[in-house]
């Protein structure tokens, strides 16, 4: 069965949410809401990683995550670190954290395939060009399916040389990151080639730019979260090992009805 990753962003300028989840004690009451809701795991971010955004300093970033990871474990909730940050992965793992979730794959921070090495956590590692200043300038394709994935086989590849085991990496085609709208429809269109790899592939589209393309010019942020249960359904279906979502609610309501249909099928 596909795992929903809920979104915990505490942060004051996430694209969506910025701002609601910024205190210790409501980002881990969100974090408990998310589970309550149906959440596999949640994914703890301080730092915006939307086109344009600031980057924070690691001291920052740990001061916002780290007592909302150690609440969310004590709790017995399986905890995701989204970070760029080798510092900050590593004092999440000591919090708690069991999933490094960087976007850069660990492009970013030379020494982040040294800490996910040493730490023994999964490491997700997402298709990245650049930063968020220079990451729509970088979205250039001839084939962008087969661009990413050989891109992200390359990636693997360095992550394994530097001593982190293959089965504890996971694949992110990085949706929204260096890519226009319609590339991130043709990733969507193709998620089976990403199976080639052979390692699970977390799907994160919740509530990005591209599925405006599916609702009224004028529909809030919000209104996305329809268009992001269905992707969800659609990633579970191509065998995707995971989604990443602020709606958990909703998408759990969507999963559950592709496995009473898949039920169904096998019924005599």
């Amino acid at each position: 069965m596909t795992l929903i990753m809920g979104v915990l962003n505490v942060t004051p300028d996430s694209f969506s949410d910025g701002g609601k989840w910024a205190g210790t004690d409501a980002a881990v009451q969100h974090g408990l809401t998310l589970r309550d809701q149906g959440a596999d795991l949640i994914d703890v971010g301080g730092e915006s990683t939307r086109p344009g955004a600031t980057r924070v300093s690691p001291a920052d970033e740990q001061a916002r995550v780290i007592p909302v990871i150690t609440e969310l474990s004590r709790a017995g909730i399986d905890v995701s670190v989204d970070t760029l940050n080798s510092e900050t992965a590593l004092a999440a793992a000591a919090a708690g954290a069991t999933i490094i979730n960087d976007v850069s794959g660990g492009l970013a921070d030379p020494d982040m395939a040294s800490v996910a090495a040493r730490t023994g956590l999964r490491f997700v590692a997402m298709h990245w060009r650049g930063h968020a200043e220079e990451m729509e300038a970088l979205a250039s394709y001839e084939n962008v399916v087969t661009e990413v994935r050989d891109e992200l086989t390359a990636r693997v590849d360095a992550l394994v040389r530097a001593g982190v085991a293959r089965e504890r990496i996971l694949l992110d085609p990085g949706l929204g990151f260096s890519k226009q709208p319609g590339h991130n429809w043709q990733i969507l269109a193709h998620l089976a080639a990403f199976d080639e790899l052979g390692l699970p592939v977390l799907v994160g589209a919740s509530r990005k730019r591209f599925l405006a393309a599916a609702l009224p010019a004028d529909a809030p942020i919000v209104a996305r979260d329809l268009p992001t249960a269905v992707v969800s359904v659609l990633a579970a279906q191509a065998g995707a090992w995971g989604v990443r979502v602020h709606d958990v609610a909703g998408t759990r309501a969507a999963l559950n009805v592709l496995e009473l249909a898949r039920s169904d099928r096998m019924v005599p």
